[in-house]
């Protein structure tokens, strides 16, 4: 029953927002009401030049019901995942973008080669905490971890 409740509430804020970007093309929607629409950037590195093995930040603090983009960038040598699939599954998917691809659906993972950017825009919708953590070899050991929390 839980998990159709979830379901549900993540479909009706997909359809709010659809709503709520069209009655603003319109005008129908006042400045306060469309910043709410705005997302708010959130700027994440997977590691860094020096071939740290880090998340640069590697704790997060979401609302739950806003709008968030996660502008993600692997300045390091080597490739890195970003993975939290509780979080993932806690939160509604807008859309990732990367290079000239944008993916929508489910997002449980994302792999940024050296050099690599993308950006994954959701709104949190579970509050809770949920790990975070590269999952290649030995990476979480060495510390690629973090806490990702929505309030």
């Amino acid at each position: 029953m839980m998990r159709w409740f979830e379901t549900w509430r993540s479909g009706l804020v997909a359809l709010t927002l659809i709503f709520l970007t069209a009655m603003g093309a319109l005008g129908f929607v006042s400045p306060a009401m469309a910043a709410q629409l705005s997302a708010t950037e959130v700027k994440v590195s997977l590691g860094n030049a020096a071939g740290e093995l880090k998340f640069f930040p590697n704790t997060f603090e979401f609302v739950a019901g806003q709008t968030y983009k996660l502008l993600l960038e692997n300045p390091s040598p080597e490739k890195h995942y970003f993975t939290s699939k509780d979080f993932a599954d806690a939160s509604w998917t807008r859309k990732v973008e990367a290079g000239n691809v944008e993916v929508k659906g489910d997002i449980r993972e994302l792999e940024l080669k050296p050099g690599a950017t993308a950006e994954w825009m959701f709104v949190p919708m579970k509050p809770g905490t949920y790990t975070l953590r590269c999952t290649i070899p030995g990476h979480a050991e060495a510390g690629m971890t973090g806490e990702i929390i929505i309030k």
